[in-house]
């Protein structure tokens, strides 16, 4: 289904563009530390340009404030923040400080002022979407409040679209092929704890392949290969591979149809039918 055609009013698609031009060269041509320019960055977009004259790294107003918003503006500095995935002893610690200003940058701008914004949104993500992601296809569509663990370990196809309130743990490794969608508060993982001690860790590459869907509220576990074009169903945990064209939906997740296509000239109607039965 295509999206409909919407746009701002006249004027102000041009300083988006400014906007995310601007900001990208920053994060990008070496001239000064994607740090200070996430920093910056946060700063205007929850107070607006000007409040303390210059910008919060260079205001004498800073050690005036109270120490509630003092811990405020200092936390829009990503070297004064930790984040879940930084603790796991698994982290490639280069990898991830690399892509860390651009993490929090997507993740504090989605709950910023202008986070609802999805025609701005949709473009500061796919901008920031290659400098955190392994791969980035064509016309990559993130909606907002989606997260993930490293980064460095997921990969995206082409017209790959993920909705609202995504988990994608990309530990073991998480490959999306084209033409995927994601749906709401989907979860989507690639590692998993030994049942005995929950100290050891196990990750397990994830693939989705191409055209298949995840839906609302689904989940799939660690090492889970996800056939193209097959669909796992609402609230659907899907705990084994799930074979090309198949409909599997309930705790563990089952087939109840095959679609009509190439799994049907494999498995035919009778074998569709005894399909639905595991």
């Amino acid at each position: 289904m295509s999206y409909r055609e919407l746009r701002p009013q006249p004027g102000v698609e041009s300083d988006f563009e400014e906007f995310l031009g601007t900001l990208h060269q920053a994060l990008t041509d070496g001239k000064r530390d994607p740090n200070d320019v996430v920093r910056d960055t946060l700063y205007d977009l929850y107070y607006g340009a000007g409040r303390f004259g210059e910008g919060i790294s260079r205001t004498p107003a800073l050690s005036t404030l109270s120490p509630s918003a003092r811990a405020v503006l200092h936390s829009f500095d990503p070297r004064n923040i930790t984040t879940e995935p930084e603790y796991y002893t698994d982290i490639d610690a280069t990898a991830y400080s690399e892509r860390k200003p651009f993490i929090w940058l997507w993740q504090m701008y989605d709950r910023s002022p202008a986070g609802q914004n999805a025609y701005l949104g949709h473009r500061f993500r796919r901008m920031l979407a290659p400098l955190i992601f392994r791969r980035v296809g064509e016309n990559f569509k993130c909606w907002h409040f989606v997260e993930w663990s490293y980064g460095y370990n997921l990969s995206f196809g082409d017209n790959v679209v993920v909705h609202r309130y995504v988990l994608l743990d990309d530990r073991g490794g998480i490959e999306i092929g084209n033409n995927v969608s994601i749906s709401d508060y989907a979860n989507i993982y690639s590692h998993t704890h030994d049942i005995e001690d929950i100290h050891n860790v196990y990750n397990l590459k994830t693939r989705i392949g191409d055209g298949a869907r995840i839906t609302y509220h689904a989940t799939v576990l660690a090492g889970t290969q996800v056939g193209e074009h097959s669909m796992v169903g609402t609230s659907a945990v899907a705990t084994k591979d799930v074979e090309p064209y198949h409909i599997k939906v309930g705790i563990p997740a089952k087939t109840v149809k095959v679609k009509r296509g190439a799994g049907i000239e494999e498995y035919g109607d009778e074998g569709a039918n005894r399909m639905s039965e595991r």
